[in-house]
């Protein structure tokens, strides 16, 4: 093992090269002012017409392909293997590449199909990508921390290394899904950026000016550029719906004990008044129905012990759908939406308002109703959400940092300045509080069925997933869009909208900023850097309403042109 953090760090990022072949070098790379967007044409000039045509389809339809043998598991999971090298080599968004693991398991998939003639489960040759905190036999985890290179979460002798499989890795296998890679995330997991001492800075295929987002970031990245066609991130304070919103995804942050966390790394274990949890990104709706459909099929709560007993309720979807059937003589029945133009705290950006605007009159076009959203104070819920991150004052974190020498990058560091632990006191305190401030909102949302002229509560929130379209490197500075929904532990979906466009998205030159927070966002923002960029929003509904807000995402995804 390498003496110094600086050598063992090079070492794995140099293996991590070393694994992708040699005819999927990319022999000169373009500068962000050569190339700033490397999607579409430009990573499609490295693959073959029929790669194109495979890593540009969805899962859905890769499935459909799959399960009748008009595609063979094995030339779908080489294709993305491809573009995911390449989209490393752009972007740095892998931790862990198993190539050759991922095409021995699609060939015996294909060997199944052609022994039995029919696929071995809901997802069979599926290609399926997982942030770098799922444990997967044979494979390292080092969620971005140089001291748990060659270790089990900075451990020795445990038994676990390269064995140990989270349950969702187990149940991905068992549905048929080809696993591949696992992907970038910024070391401690709390950022909105994804950058780490081993791999750098993950950027943004789209935009590389931008951020891919964090913590899930190289989920993002990877599945912005088609070099996965759906994987899985996780979310405590936005790190899923940051880096679809900010790559043109969809993406669900689903309530806790919906979907199974059982057996992955995380950061601050343990703390259990705001929970990590794990949803899909992907670029299309139906994508995001599929894996969590096949998932709960495989009763996840027989296996992790904080999962619901919660199968998949047809009947919430199709309350949805049916209201919105315009074929059906007896629909009319219209949805009533939220809106939350900004929190009072810190005010979007221009490409962010218009994007409200863009699905607000598309709603209202289509008879539906719009609300302002007038809810209790989001800033007495951030005040307490955001001390369960310093409950442990970052021993966690600070421990793992130490297994090395390596030092915090500059968008983490000031868990380093934390000192104070909480005591037990102090943090039933904040459970105590956060109680509370779940049943106010939950009173406001009820009381809204009266003011609504449908009779119905609101149905879904629309809002702002952060101030900006995407954040510029060491410029995220505010996480109270997102961080209000895990508190109060929502169902919250992104959906894609438009783009920037420098002409339309200019600077309000007469804006004075609330405080210097806000002055900060407002700054980080210019027309001609972004220019191009996904824009994108979340709905947000109530506890556990996942199969409501897909469909209800879905559709708004088709009013707005997605």
């Amino acid at each position: 093992m390498a003496d110094s953090w600086q050598d063992r760090a090079k070492q794995k990022r140099e293996a991590i090269l070393a694994a992708i072949p040699l005819e999927w070098r990319i022999k000169d790379l373009p500068s962000v002012e050569e190339k700033r967007d490397v999607t579409g044409d430009y990573i499609s000039g490295f693959l073959s017409e029929k790669e194109v045509a495979i890593t540009e389809t969805d899962a859905e339809k890769i499935v459909e392909k799959t399960a009748k043998g008009e595609w063979k598991a094995e030339e779908v999971a080489r294709a993305f293997c491809h573009r995911a090298a390449l989209a490393h080599q752009l972007l740095n968004c892998l931790h862990e590449v198993f190539f050759d693991a991922a095409i021995e398991s699609a060939r015996a998939l294909d060997a199944y199909f052609a022994e039995h003639g029919r696929p071995t489960g809901p997802l069979h040759g599926l290609p399926v990508s997982l942030k770098d905190q799922f444990h997967v036999k044979d494979v390292e985890t080092t969620m971005g921390y140089v001291g748990w290179i060659g270790t089990f979460e900075g451990k020795t002798g445990t038994g676990k290394e390269k064995v140990h499989e989270s349950e969702m890795v187990r149940e991905l296998r068992s549905l048929g899904a080809v696993l591949y890679c696992k992907t970038s995330v910024p070391h401690t997991l709390m950022s909105g950026e994804t950058m780490n001492n081993i791999i750098g800075y993950t950027f943004n295929p789209k935009n590389r000016n931008l951020t891919a987002g964090g913590s899930s970031g190289g989920e993002g990245a990877l599945i912005g550029i088609r070099g996965s066609p759906v994987g899985f991130g996780t979310d405590i304070g936005g790190s899923i719906r940051i880096p679809a919103a900010f790559n043109g995804l969809y993406g669900i942050r689903p309530s806790t004990g919906r979907l199974p966390y059982e057996g992955m790394a995380n950061s601050m274990d343990g703390q259990n008044t705001i929970l990590s949890v794990v949803g899909p990104l992907a670029p299309t709706l139906g994508s995001l129905r599929l894996l969590v459909k096949a998932i709960l099929s495989q009763q996840p709560w027989l296996h992790d012990p904080l999962v619901h007993e919660m199968p998949w309720r047809d009947s919430h979807e199709r309350e949805i759908t049916t209201l919105l059937n315009p074929e059906d003589p007896n629909s009319g029945a219209k949805l009533c939406f939220g809106v939350i133009a900004t929190d009072g705290i810190v005010t979007p950006t221009p490409p962010i308002r218009r994007a409200i605007d863009i699905v607000v009159n598309a709603l209202r076009s289509q008879g539906h109703e719009v609300v302002e959203w007038q809810p209790p104070s989001h800033r007495d819920i951030l005040d307490q959400a955001f001390k369960t991150w310093e409950f442990d004052a970052g021993t966690d974190l600070k421990g793992a940092f130490a297994l090395s020498g390596e030092p915090m990058l500059p968008q983490v560091s000031s868990f380093s300045t934390l000192e104070k632990q909480y005591s037990a006191a102090e943090i039933v305190a904040v459970n105590v509080r956060l109680r509370e401030l779940k049943k106010h909102y939950m009173e406001y949302w009820n009381s809204t069925a009266k003011l609504s002229k449908t009779g119905r509560c609101v149905d879904a929130v629309i809002g702002p997933v952060a101030p900006w379209p995407a954040a510029r490197p060491e410029k995220y500075a505010y996480y109270g869009y997102t961080t209000w929904v895990n508190a109060l532990d929502y169902t919250s979906v992104v959906v894609p909208v438009t783009e920037v466009d420098k002409k339309i998205d200019v600077v309000d030159k007469d804006y004075q900023p609330m405080d210097e927070r806000d002055r900060t966002c407002f700054e980080s923002y210019d027309p001609e850097i972004y220019d191009g960029a996904h824009v994108s929003l979340q709905l947000v509904g109530r506890r556990l309403q996942e199969e409501k807000m897909l469909a209800i995402a879905e559709y708004v995804g088709k009013v707005v042109g997605r």
